[in-house]
């Protein structure tokens, strides 16, 4: 197997760092929409709370069926799919009349933030062990989407509407996979494996890190550190509302700072 030119793995990284701030912006798109769609239906803070936190829990355990998908057929696939089917469901919400259906879509709108798993196994192939590190922490800087949603998204909301800024993200999430197929490349283990007979793995071999307690271990670390993250992420423009008064847009910045 050849090793990717620099230019390819540089690349890579860009596109999939540029593909995962859109989904994450895509996957906190509740904790501003989820406002007026609480003051439309008159929610309960529990039901804001089950609305809002749907999409995480799909985005979580969405991770471990990319992550094997991912290895057997090749980030950029698996990626564009992804991105195309998240989008598809925020489309879909904007249409959603009821509590219920709401539900339903946030379902949907989780599977973007299960790219994180695609973009780290894609990106990881492009580069060899010393320098994996640096490469997936400049991936990991499309957290930033977070931040993105909660400046741009309460202005875009005051304007048009939470109907129209799920249709506005699902159109850049939409963009963003067409743009991502065409200008990515296959990772080398996937076109490697294009022209060779090889077989894949078996899917209990895909699975074995589970029985590594070391696995779960970091699991934990992650559940509690980037968990706390999201949930800050996701709650915190409306409990600046309920408690401080402020309006949408002011929350939206602060929560994002």
């Amino acid at each position: 197997m050849s090793h990717p030119s620099q230019q390819d793995s540089r690349r890579a990284l860009s596109l999939s760092t540029l593909a995962f701030t859109i989904c994450f912006a895509v996957w906190t798109i509740f904790s501003i929409i989820g406002i007026q769609i609480s003051q439309q239906l008159g929610l309960s803070e529990t039901q804001f709370g089950l609305l809002v936190g749907l999409p995480i829990l799909t985005g979580s355990l969405s991770r471990i069926v990319l992550g094997v998908a991912t290895d057997r057929l090749g980030g950029r696939l698996v990626y564009t799919l992804n991105m195309l089917s998240a989008a598809l469901a925020t489309l879909l919400l904007s249409w959603a009349t009821t509590y219920p259906q709401m539900l339903l879509a946030a379902l949907g709108v989780g599977l973007a933030g299960g790219s994180f798993a695609v973009g780290v196994a894609y990106v990881s192939r492009f580069y060899r062990d010393a320098q994996q590190g640096t490469a997936l922490g400049i991936f990991g800087v499309g957290n930033v989407g977070a931040a993105v949603t909660k400046f741009v998204a309460p202005f875009v909301m005051v304007a048009v509407g939470w109907q129209a800024t799920a249709q506005i993200w699902a159109l850049a999430l939409a963009v963003t996979a067409v743009l991502f197929w065409f200008l990515s490349k296959d990772d080398p283990v996937t076109a490697a494996r294009r022209g060779s007979a090889a077989s894949r793995r078996s899917l209990r071999a895909e699975f074995a890190p589970l029985r590594n307690l070391q696995v779960w271990r970091f699991s934990a670390y992650y559940f509690f550190a980037f968990g706390a993250f999201v949930a800050l992420a996701l709650w915190l423009p409306h409990y600046l509302i309920g408690v401080y008064g402020f309006d949408v847009k002011v929350a939206g910045m602060v929560g994002a700072a």
